[in-house]
């Protein structure tokens, strides 16, 4: 494949199979955007898209444009992105689910022109505009024939591998999102590294069926999902979102053959009853991240495949993934494969700068093998040279992940940076602790986090959000203290733990780590007042002691 560009590579792809399905629309997707059900090949979606490109052609689209989509994971986000892609512009996608004042923040941040949206999101989309600085024009995907005239007059340049494709925010989880930019190569290096990767996840051209309930405004679905496909010859299932009690219903209908996975979904799908139709043969492996190392072995052994563990991050794209699709895999210890150094480079380092010794923990640094580092990452952060200069700092890019190198090569995830805690000179992950307290039946909601300690430097405090029939009482506390005793050393049990209504949490319902932090200190400032605190200092003893 030559093609340069998102929707030239497509364009090749109907070629090669034409009548093969693009895309398919299951029953509960199509009810629940109101759309037909069934099949969508590559040809009639060809067709789509080629009367998109000459409608925002008419309209003066094109390069140097960029376009918001608030479209949710309707078959028409592909369609308008690739239409827009082959005439230069770029592409803002926006989570429906966000509030007005971030949705303002994201469309003034980008300078997009044109807001596509649905009539279901006229409500909070027109929130957000008032909230805007900027003027912007809106579209009703349903009411394309009253397409705005562009207010600027596009570039004549041709759109090419480093064009800008698209915009992808990330979780904002600290300060204000920061806008990734992306190429085109970005992009067409995600579809060829999934095809080329072999091993347990190996892809047959014009084959392959490939289910996914992630959000299209992400990477992995709109850049791993979506690309694996086009490039592939393949079919795209993708559902509105993940719905646990008809999940494997509509794995069983699209026929699937590979399905992509958070890790809170292997957690919720072992709690269901056991069906005796639930192992389904055609699906030959998931591909994700974030599997609880507690129910990575359980999963394939109840569901009869394997769960492939990824690292990488919008950043970095494919450019840097590190997968584990060859064995040993080590299901149970959060690794995510053996890096392939003809493509990538990585050190793991200490808080110094140093290169950690063998087995140790370290932050992850990565860089693309040749003359380029950056080649398939990302261009940069929008409006932001200075936090693109600082992550890239000593020609590596700072992933903020920790990581540790077993004897073979492979790597096992530890935890983010910012949520290790230092207690009594030991380095303690607070994701690991988050682990065992989420095999307990009480926590709805959890995370852990550091709370300064006069002595110790940092206490582990764990902020729990309880599941109906678990009062916050002490007798409560004490029984998630006893049960991290069991699973855990004693100085990584919380030393307290703080029950909460809610936990702060980001649009794509990851916890606000930084705010999270200020909450625990605030709560334990007003300690002896808050009734819904208790403290197990105490309690953290050595077992000979």
């Amino acid at each position: 494949m030559n093609a340069s560009t998102v929707h030239a590579v497509f364009v090749e792809t109907c070629a090669r199979f034409p009548k093969r399905p693009f895309l398919q629309v299951v029953k509960s997707v199509a009810e629940h955007y109101a759309i037909d059900a069934g099949e969508i090949s590559y040809r009639e979606a060809e067709r789509t898209i080629e009367d998109l490109i000459t409608r925002y052609r008419r309209a003066g689209y094109g390069n140097g444009h960029r376009i918001a989509l608030m479209l949710g994971n309707r078959p028409a986000f592909i369609f308008h992105w690739f239409a827009l892609n082959a005439l230069g512009a770029s592409v803002v996608p926006f989570n429906p689910e966000l509030s007005a004042t971030e949705q303002a923040y994201l469309i003034d941040h980008s300078g997009a022109c044109l807001l596509l949206a649905v009539a279901e999101h006229e409500v909070s989309m027109r929130a957000a505009i008032a909230e805007c600085s900027s003027a912007l024009a809106v579209c009703d995907i349903d009411a394309f024939d009253l397409l705005p005239q562009a207010r600027e007059v596009a570039l004549v340049e041709p759109p090419h591998e480093q064009t800008e494709c698209a915009i992808l925010f990330t979780s904002g989880s600290t300060g204000q999102p920061k806008g990734c930019l992306l190429s085109n190569e970005y992009f067409l290096e995600m579809g060829r590294w999934y095809r080329d990767i072999g091993g347990l996840c190996g892809l047959q051209p014009g084959v392959e069926r490939l289910i996914t309930p992630l959000p299209l405004t992400h990477m992995n679905a709109m850049g791993t999902s979506l690309m694996a496909m086009v490039v592939t010859g393949g079919c795209l299932v993708q559902l509105d979102r993940f719905h646990a009690k008809s999940w494997w219903q509509a794995v069983r209908e699209a026929q699937a053959t590979v399905i992509h996975y958070l890790g809170v979904m292997p957690a919720i799908l072992l709690q269901l009853a056991i069906d005796p139709n639930e192992k389904i043969a055609s699906v030959k492996f998931g591909f994700g991240a974030g599997v609880n190392p507690a129910h990575h072995c359980p999963f394939e052994q109840r569901f009869g495949f394997p769960l492939i563990e990824a690292w990488a991050m919008t950043e970095t794209g494919t450019a840097a993934c590190v997968i584990a699709n060859h064995e040993p895999r080590h299901v149970g210890q959060s690794c995510f494969g053996k890096p392939d150094r003809s493509k990538l480079e990585f050190r793991l380092i200490d808080e110094t700068g140093i290169d950690v010794a063998a087995g140790e923990a370290g932050e992850l640094l990565v860089r693309a093998t040749g003359p380029d580092p950056r080649k398939g990452f990302f261009s940069g952060y929008l409006h932001d040279d200075a936090a693109t200069t600082a992550a890239w700092k000593g020609g590596w890019w700072h992933t903020g992940d920790v990581a540790r190198e077993l004897t073979d090569g492979s790597l096992c995830f530890v935890d983010r940076r910012k949520n290790i805690i230092r207690r009594s000179g030991e380095n303690i992950a607070a994701l690991e602790v988050e682990a065992v307290l989420s095999r307990h039946a009480a926590p709805a909601a959890l995370a852990v986090t550091p709370v300064p300690d006069e002595i110790r430097g940092d206490e582990v405090m764990a902020c729990i959000v309880l599941n109906a029939g678990y009062l916050p009482t002490e007798a409560t506390a004490v029984a998630l203290f006893e049960h991290c005793l069991a699973g855990l050393a004693y100085f990584k049990t919380p030393g307290y733990v703080l029950f909460l209504d809610s936990l702060p949490l980001t649009a794509t319902q990851k916890p606000k780590r930084n705010e999270i932090k200020v909450l625990a200190r605030e709560n334990l400032e007003r300690c002896s007042a808050n009734v819904t605190l208790f403290d197990f200092r105490e309690r953290k003893r050595r077992p000979s002691a």
